[in-house]
């Protein structure tokens, strides 16, 4: 009877494994930051209702012992429900991203679960073995058992991550070799992208650009990893070997990913859109963050083009820096110093049906008049950036004045659309940034026929400026918005801080738990002629 006692909790400790495994997913198989996550909240890893209904078992079977009951039966009854109560799992709140059962996933579940099997029968012998112990006795060492393999299979997956390195790196290794392969035959000129934010928009547009006269390939969506590029290559750039151009966006966590990436690659041309506090907690510091950034800069050929947005303090250094010898720098902000760079913006219009501003190319004297249904002051770097490289390869600024006029924002990047109900929506869901989040703002602050509505989880990954920067998002958008839609009561409460420091309207601030409840009141309080601005979209490890 006691077996099936021990099957309970171990059934509960393998689905727990199961449901894990999805953050572990999502923190992208690292050990570090899925046990970060782990810790970050007392009850991931205390699991209250299995000690409280395993404490209610023990109680009810001392009372029972206590009046001379010595019944098996009604021993397992009490356990057993005790057990079946407090593995039982509770509903999700909320999924966005839900899980995927890669054939990497399912190494490591198989390997998760033989741990978690293995570890219990280990444990149920030993105690058979070591202790000669009552009925009574029996069912409470089981449960206390249950109890620790239930907790501590919250820490099976980075075990069994640790067992399968070698398997995985050998994985990667033949992933990497067969991109490296078709990378050679393909022969393309790659063209690299990174930047705390702006290089998807700006791969994106510069693949636009260059598809007007050339065959350009770029990374799919947010594919910026070494795997993630690899993947790029062999299900993309292998399907058609005639690309002229590679386009690769590179993102880190850490020093060494983008130079990684670039020795599988070897840019020609490198592109630094802005360093900023995104990711800052796995950085430490801006100056880390710079110098990682700097290596797709570093494996530049010495005949190589390095393309720079001068606007950013920390970029611009890296122009000074002098290396390659061909540097081009890109600016709308510093016109007293436009002569001493390529490209330079000038004239801008920022309007609801879009941007225009002009561009001058001062080394050739060329200047180009630009029209586009973008939105967000931002996008003009974006556009000058992938302009400049552009030009760099042979097209006319005529050329590429015509095909930014066809562009489209990246996905969840500022996409707006206006719903069958007259409502507008401005999609900035992807990720934010404090600058990125000031633009998104002045983009809501156009709209003067309707109420002006934000909602939003707030900015994370920032380190030590995150509650800073979230009270001036809040302060910022006290002075655009008419109402304010917050998800998730602390996550939130710094910007809470900042709208109330703005002396907004109480009755005009709505702060949910999950964003399906901000979504329930955007369906039922909206009219026609109001938009709205959905700013960030946080993964379910911030739930």
């Amino acid at each position: 009877m006691t077996a099936l006692l021990i099957l309970i909790w171990l059934f509960g400790a393998l689905f727990r494994v199961w449901r894990l495994a999805r953050y572990f997913q999502i923190e992208g198989y690292d050990n570090r930051r899925y046990l970060r996550w782990l810790a970050g909240r007392i009850e991931r890893l205390v699991m209250v209702r299995a000690l409280i209904f395993a404490g209610v078992a023990l109680v009810a079977t001392i009372a029972l012992a206590l009046t001379g009951q010595n019944s098996e039966l009604i021993y397992l009854l009490i356990w057993g429900i005790s057990g079946v109560m407090a593995v039982w799992p509770e509903p999700v709140k909320e999924i966005k991203q839900r899980f995927k059962l890669t054939q990497r996933a399912a190494r490591l579940l198989i390997t998760a679960y033989a741990l978690t099997i293995v570890a219990t029968i280990g444990a149920v012998v030993a105690l058979d073995i070591l202790f000669a112990l009552s009925t009574t006795a029996q069912f409470a060492a089981y449960t206390a058992l249950g109890v620790v393999i239930y907790h501590l299979s919250a820490l099976v997956l980075p075990l069994a991550n640790l067992i399968m390195h070698p398997v995985e790196a050998g994985f990667r290794w033949m992933f990497r070799r067969r991109a490296a392969n078709t990378l050679r035959r393909a022969n393309p000129t790659v063209i690299g992208i990174t930047g705390s934010y702006g290089k998807t928009s700006t791969k994106e547009y510069l693949a636009h650009i260059l598809n007007g006269r050339y065959r350009a390939y770029a990374t799919p969506k947010s594919y910026n990893t070494l795997m993630g590029v690899c993947l790029a290559i062999n299900d993309g750039l292998a399907n058609d070997l005639s690309h002229d151009y590679f386009i690769v966006e590179m993102g880190a966590y850490m020093p060494g990913e983008i130079a990684a990436i670039c020795d599988l690659v070897r840019p020609q041309i490198s592109i630094v859109t802005a360093v900023g506090p995104q990711h800052l907690e796995r950085f430490g510091s801006l100056e880390n963050t710079a110098r990682a950034k700097y290596e797709i800069i570093e494996a530049l050929p010495p005949d190589g083009t390095a393309v720079f947005n001068w606007d950013d303090p920390l970029v611009r250094a890296m122009y000074e820096r002098g290396y390659p010898k061909n540097r081009i720098g890109v600016t709308w902000q510093n016109t007293d110093l436009a002569q001493q760079l390529r490209f330079h913006a000038r004239n801008i219009r920022s309007t609801l049906d879009g941007l225009q501003f002009d561009i001058l190319d001062t080394e050739t004297g060329e200047e180009q008049h630009i029209t586009t249904r973008l939105v967000g002051q931002h996008n003009v770097t974006n556009i000058l950036l992938a302009a400049a490289a552009a030009r760099v390869v042979g097209m006319s600024l005529g050329e590429i004045a015509l095909r930014v006029a066809s562009l489209e924002p990246a996905e969840h990047r500022l996409q707006r659309r206006v719903l069958p109900g007259g409502v507008t929506v401005i999609d900035d869901a992807y990720s934010a940034n404090p600058v990125g989040a000031q633009n998104a703002l002045n983009v809501l602050s156009l709209y003067r026929n309707g109420r002006r509505v934000l909602i939003t989880p707030g900015m994370v990954e920032l380190g030590p400026l995150q509650d800073e920067e979230n009270r001036k998002l809040g302060w910022q958008a006290a002075q655009v918005c008419t109402d304010i839609i917050l998800v998730g009561a602390e996550q939130t409460r710094p910007i809470q801080q900042g709208i109330r420091q703005a002396a907004f309207p109480e009755d005009r601030l709505q702060i949910f738990d999950t964003r399906e409840e901000a979504i329930a009141w955007f369906n039922t309080a909206l009219r026609p002629g109001d938009a709205v601005l959905f700013l960030n979209d946080l993964p379910d490890t911030y739930l």
